[in-house]
């Protein structure tokens, strides 16, 4: 069939549909199931056969639109808990993938930045990290314990105090999106320039090694953490700054819809991060084996969860 025909015998029944979204409060749930299952057919006929056509994209439009009015009143059950993150942020984050490779890109260059300025100007890490820091750090390495700032405090106000400072981090990271993505990639710029500067201040005083032992023992977890607040924060960003065939306003509330899910499913991972700094980077007596198990541990559930799981959850279904 030829599009245009396609479209003649069915355009009075879309302006139905339309109408039904409207007034979707007024009608019956049968009216509303009746009307969503000949859309979706449509939608699929058209996707097949006019894959690349503005009907097709009107017609997904009108679906979502539909579909977001028959379940806006949905009653969740209890186990959602479990699948919002075994199954909704796995699959938000597939749908978020170029954003999370563009926040990993910038993040990382920022850190190499950092290396550089800090490996060429002694300063630079006075101004980054500020004074009172470096001249408390200096004295610690002094005194044969270099990595003393991570038990200045007891256990439990400082797991506590750290772990909400991050989310605080992550969520300034994502509502900077707001400011379009520029906003989020100069706070990741920002992390990352300190993260860089941080490093190399402990690679000139010989102490690289142990360094990393420490800080990636929580880092690993953390650092990733504010990556995906970034991609989260790309989100929100992109959604109204590029809209595509939405409108401004529609591609907006699909962004910040996105972001928020990915910001949410962080909020485990700072926690777990916060744990290990408050209660378990303070022993550097512990076997350098085991620390680094840790740190490989906390890898290996990064690359499970953002990166293997997403991609199993999504293969082989069809997404409308």
């Amino acid at each position: 069939m030829k599009e245009v025909t396609f479209i003649r015998r069915n355009i009075e029944k879309w302006k139905e549909t339309e109408k039904v979204v409207e007034q979707a409060d007024k009608l019956t749930p049968d009216r509303l199931a009746d009307a969503y299952t000949e859309l979706t057919a449509d939608l699929a006929f058209a996707q097949t056969h006019y894959p690349s056509s503005r009907i097709t994209i009107y017609l997904n439009n009108l679906a979502s639109a539909l579909h977001n009015v028959i379940y806006r009143n949905k009653k969740e059950k209890w186990t959602r808990i479990f699948t919002f993150w075994t199954q909704e942020v796995p699959q938000t984050m597939y749908h978020a993938r170029k954003e999370l490779l563009v926040s990993v890109l910038i993040f990382w260059a920022s850190v190499l930045v950092g290396i550089v300025s800090a490996a060429n100007d002694d300063n630079f890490v006075r101004l980054i990290l500020g004074n009172g820091y470096v001249d408390m750090t200096l004295d610690n390495i002094a005194r044969g314990e270099p990595m003393a700032v991570y038990n200045g405090s007891e256990e439990v106000p400082m797991f506590l105090g750290i772990t909400l400072n991050n989310i605080m981090v992550s969520f300034n990271v994502f509502a900077m999106g707001l400011l379009t993505s520029f906003g989020t990639g100069w706070l990741l710029f920002n992390n990352g320039v300190m993260l860089g500067a941080f490093q190399t201040f402990f690679f000139k005083h010989g102490l690289l090694g142990e360094s990393m032992l420490a800080i990636w023992l929580h880092g690993t977890l953390e650092i990733w953490a504010i990556i995906v607040a970034g991609a989260a924060g790309l989100a929100l960003g992109n959604g109204w700054l590029f809209p595509g065939t939405y409108s401004r306003k529609e591609s907006f509330m699909r962004g910040a819809k996105k972001g928020l899910k990915i910001i949410v499913g962080t909020v485990p991972i700072f926690i777990m991060a916060g744990f290990i700094e408050g209660f378990i980077t303070r022993h550097t007596e512990l076997p350098d084996v085991l620390r680094l198990g840790i740190i490989l541990l906390s890898l290996s559930f990064i690359i499970y969860y953002y990166i293997y799981l997403p991609n199993r959850k999504t293969h082989g279904i069809t997404k409308t």
